[in-house]
């Protein structure tokens, strides 16, 4: 089967044609030992070519892992022997910063014997404005064909299928002359093909500075940031709870109607612990992870993300980071999962580093159950200003904080003792041009994401809820969580956690919120004797307060939560995206560590002063 390469740089709409040219037939799948994806697909109109979708870069001579991956891929590609074309795709909206880059692929592919195709997009938008181009004159010049084609729209697409089929005609067309020529006179021919070749940039121009300048607007622009950023805070908190609620349901019902028809009683209680309660603690994020995917791809799509970044790069350049790790540690605020999906788009290696750092220290909603039940049992339900302040209120507030606070804290240490010039990158943004999203390559998008977190997170989070699952099952088939070798190993470790004033009851608790932090309430609920916790905290409130557990043990257990990284998901996600489980267990460790050590001083320092 013969390849086609397709490439060309970002924001070009190359994804769009890619779907346009394969349709259905393709698969997403990531370059080896590296997370970044490259699409395949066969041609819809000759099944026997298939289509390369490379990640987009601006030129042979990366700065980015994207561009360095796309590059390096480019180049052995060159030397394959099924990669019979090249498919560069240039935006002629912008042409002069298209051209540099496409005149180097079209001399690599000269000196490789390889036919090229550029292919102009974006064309409507000059049909828009009444604007022309002489694509057969600038074809002429660059020694390569160039045809124009609006991956919108569908105009143009079937002459670019026809030259990419006609197995016939086995010419070269590169420009010989030009495979010689270096990349200083490349960027000078660049500037002289767009100027003579290009439309008029200040006609295409006017509609994005207008735009620019309310989105930007100091005071209008930051209403409008804000108010965008509530949208997306909703849609991943609310929007996305009817489904989640959904596949909770669903998997509870497929449970009730499974579980009754299994014989054995160990089997019985695996299948409904272990199997249905494994597989839903973490595919009930599935559809938060699709909301978020699809709702910052339409904040990139349309052009807006570029200027949310730049807006939070100079308040977030104090800790380290960079204003494209703002929406990634928005994110994590729900779910620290999508957030470190989120951090792709986060270019500089350093600054996505220190951005997988930040994100497990975002007050999570898998906190807010555990933060609910401790400040209910030990802080009064007071208030003041009439009732428009509640003690209770400000002490989550305090928390939440405390926890984005900790994590700029932790990014501004390390990105001050760990500087790092080689792979680091400086903050440069392209602000692209405002458009309306294409929806098909955005929701093929959110399904890869999805699926990706399945198949690949799902079976490291099943494997430890079956550990988590035999250990408080045996030996005495379930009957007495305490009893069972889980709660002989809160038994073990209860000296550990004697410095917070906590007996083995709260370390069990703690040590299955490994799963999810959540899972720490209905885990002492079960401790306590008391069923259902999780979904009514009052009972286990009683119970705590009776206990005569100290307010010092309490505070201690808030500071504890709100910095240690308890969740298998997180760490199984952090390790897949960041190509190193290494950083996953380093930042389990490091944070464990610390949370321990601040909930001890934590607990001393309350005792101190509340006697």
């Amino acid at each position: 089967m013969s390849k086609i390469i397709l490439i060309g740089s970002p924001n070009s709409g190359k994804s769009l044609l890619f779907n346009r040219l394969t349709g259905l037939s393709q698969k997403v799948a990531n370059f080896p030992g590296i997370t970044v994806d490259v699409a395949t697909g066969r041609l819809a109109a000759a099944p026997g070519m298939s289509l390369v979708d490379f990640p987009g870069t601006y030129s042979l001579q990366p700065i980015s892992g994207e561009e360095r991956v796309a590059t390096e891929y480019f180049t052995q590609a060159l030397d394959d022997p099924e990669v019979t074309q090249v498919l560069c795709l240039v935006d002629i909206t912008r042409l002069e910063k298209s051209l540099y880059f496409t005149l180097q692929v079209v001399r690599e592919c000269a000196r490789h014997g390889k036919r090229a195709l550029v292919v102009a997009n974006m064309m409507d938008v000059l049909a828009k404005h009444g604007i022309s181009v002489d694509l057969e004159g600038l074809g002429a010049e660059i020694g390569a064909p160039v045809l124009p084609v609006s991956a919108r729209t569908g105009e143009g697409l079937d002459a670019v299928v026809a030259h990419l089929t006609n197995t016939a005609d086995t010419s070269i067309d590169n420009n010989s002359a030009l495979a010689e020529t270096p990349d200083t006179l490349l960027r000078g021919n660049a500037h002289q093909l767009a100027r003579k070749y290009g439309p008029r940039g200040d006609l295409l121009i006017k509609t994005q500075t207008r735009l620019d300048g309310f989105f930007l607007h100091s005071a209008l622009g930051g209403f409008a940031f804000f108010a965008i950023m509530f949208l997306l805070f909703q849609s991943i908190f609310t929007w996305a709870a009817p489904a989640m609620d959904a596949v909770e349901a669903g998997l509870g019902a497929l449970a009730d109607w499974v579980v009754p028809l299994i014989g054995p009683q160990m089997a019985k209680d695996f299948t409904s612990d272990a199997i249905f309660s494994g597989i839903g603690a973490f595919l009930v994020f599935v559809p938060q992870i699709f909301v978020l995917t699809f709702v910052i791809g339409l904040l990139e799509d349309s052009g807006y993300m570029a200027r949310a970044a730049l807006i939070c790069h100079k308040p977030l350049r104090l800790f380290g980071l960079t204003g494209k790790s703002f929406i990634p540690m928005l994110s994590g605020v729900a779910c620290a999962i999508p957030g470190i999906y989120a951090a792709r788009s986060v270019d500089s290696p350093m600054k996505r580093l220190l951005t997988y750092m930040a994100i497990p220290l975002m007050p999570c909603s898998a906190r807010l159950p555990v933060y609910t039940l401790l400040i209910a049992a030990f802080i009064p339900n007071t208030t003041a200003l009439g009732g428009l302040v509640g003690l209770q209120g400000l002490a989550m507030f305090c928390t939440y904080f405390f926890g984005m606070f900790t994590g700029l804290i932790v990014t501004g240490l390390v990105s001050r003792t760990r500087e790092d010039h080689y792979t680091d990158l400086p903050f440069v943004l392209e602000m692209p041009p405002y458009r309306l999203p294409a929806l098909p390559p955005l929701l093929r998008t959110c399904w890869n994401r999805c699926r990706h977190f399945i198949t690949k997170a799902g079976a490291i989070i099943f494997t430890v809820t079956v550990v988590v699952w035999f250990l408080g099952y045996f030996p005495n088939y379930g009957a007495d969580l305490g009893e069972s070798w889980l709660g002989q190993v809160g038994q073990v470790v209860e000296p550990a956690f004697a410095p917070l004033g906590l007996d083995w009851r709260y370390g069990v608790a703690i040590m299955t919120s490994f799963l999810a932090r959540e899972v720490f309430v209905g885990t002492l609920g079960t401790m306590f004797g008391i069923e259902g916790a999780d979904e009514n905290m009052v009972p286990l409130v009683d119970q705590i307060q009776a206990s005569g557990l100290p307010l010092a043990s309490g505070v201690a257990l808030l500071f504890f939560f709100a910095i240690a990284l308890m969740c298998v998901s997180t760490l199984a996600i952090l390790g897949r995206e960041s190509g190193s489980y290494r950083l996953a267990v380093k930042l389990f460790l490091a944070y464990g560590a610390l949370a321990y050590l601040g909930a001890i001083g934590v607990f001393q320092l309350v005792s101190l002063f509340s006697g």
